[in-house]
């Protein structure tokens, strides 16, 4: 499945992307309730919001794979009960617009190495967080703040976390995992270089544009054999397979979760690979009309401009403050 958050005259919305349209499961899943016997097992409703979805786990998933079969049935819905959407009509946010922790990876991929003094990645990955408060959704305008001119980006292939992780041995820790989307990885370079505030550089306002769904394990048999390009303005600037992470997803998970519980809902970005604008012969940092487009093979595509000075598109998150 692909799962979505959505809004809709001012309600927010879980749907799955059914052929070209998508299914509000909360919505669809209380009609299949109505229609069929339900098993003895089987939860009594389906929450409309993402992190609620996936804290109730397997019986949510399952949920929603019933709601789905039954609706490919074409179902008559009652009055005033919608249960399908067009994408066209509905603001597409963040899967996970306020998700529990976010933790990324630096130095992760293979390719890597040829960016760094001595041509060797580190023996272990760095870890850092990035907050829910920089989380924005697809087609949101990244804001550059005015004293920053060296902002990079990153592709990374981001883990959601679907069930409680605590010292997990890498056999058993994709079994934790209940898919995957897009994280663009954002950075001050200048904040982070310069001043050495590697916090403060991953975490300025929609700095981590995330989505533009989870697809479920279900859709991603192999995570480690994914392409991803990150392009900006139509030229392609990162370019990798997920198969060239140092530490393969199963044991950079196991890793964490030595050190911190992961809980549903949690995100672990995977690392990115060679070719951000700091170590490119020929920079390419951020810059005002920017169009982002952050691909991953059988997740989608994550795409975002890059405001001038003065945002015109309102964050439905900004609304709300």
């Amino acid at each position: 499945m692909k799962l979505y958050t959505f809004e809709i005259q001012g309600r927010r919305r879980l749907g799955a992307k059914q052929g070209a349209e998508l299914i509000d499961l909360a919505s669809a899943y209380k009609i299949w309730r109505a229609t069929f016997k339900a098993p003895p097992d089987a939860i009594p409703e389906l929450p409309p919001d993402m992190l609620a979805f996936l804290s109730l786990g397997e019986p949510a998933l399952r949920a929603a794979r019933d709601t789905l079969a039954f609706m490919a049935r074409r179902p008559a819905a009652p009055v005033h009960e919608r249960l399908v959407y067009n994408f066209e009509e509905v603001y597409i946010l963040a899967p996970l617009p306020r998700p529990g922790k976010i933790l990324c990876t630096e130095w992760n991929y293979k390719t890597q190495a040829a960016e760094l003094p001595g041509g060797k990645l580190p023996d272990e990955p760095i870890f850092y967080a990035k907050w829910p408060s920089a989380v924005v959704g697809p087609g949101v305008a990244l804001k550059l703040p005015k004293s920053l001119k060296h902002v990079d980006y990153g592709i990374q292939l981001a883990v959601v976390i679907g069930k409680r992780m605590k010292r997990v041995a890498p056999p058993d820790a994709l079994a934790h995992v209940a898919g995957y989307t897009i994280l663009n990885d954002v950075t001050a370079r200048e904040l982070q270089l310069e001043s050495n505030q590697l916090t403060l550089s991953k975490n300025c306002d929609t700095f981590c544009p995330l989505g533009p769904c989870v697809a479920t394990v279900d859709q991603i048999l192999d995570p480690s054999d994914l392409k991803l390009r990150l392009l900006i303005n139509n030229q392609v600037l990162q370019e990798a397979n997920s198969g060239e992470m140092a530490l393969p997803i199963p044991a950079l998970l196991s890793k964490l979760s030595q050190i911190i519980s992961l809980d549903p809902g949690d995100i672990v970005g995977t690392g990115t690979p060679a070719g951000t604008s700091l170590f490119r012969s020929t920079p390419a940092f951020l810059k005002g009309g920017d169009a982002l487009q952050l691909e991953i093979d059988a997740v989608g595509i994550l795409e975002n401009p890059v405001a001038s000075r003065v945002v015109k598109k309102v964050d439905p998150e900004d609304e709300e403050d």
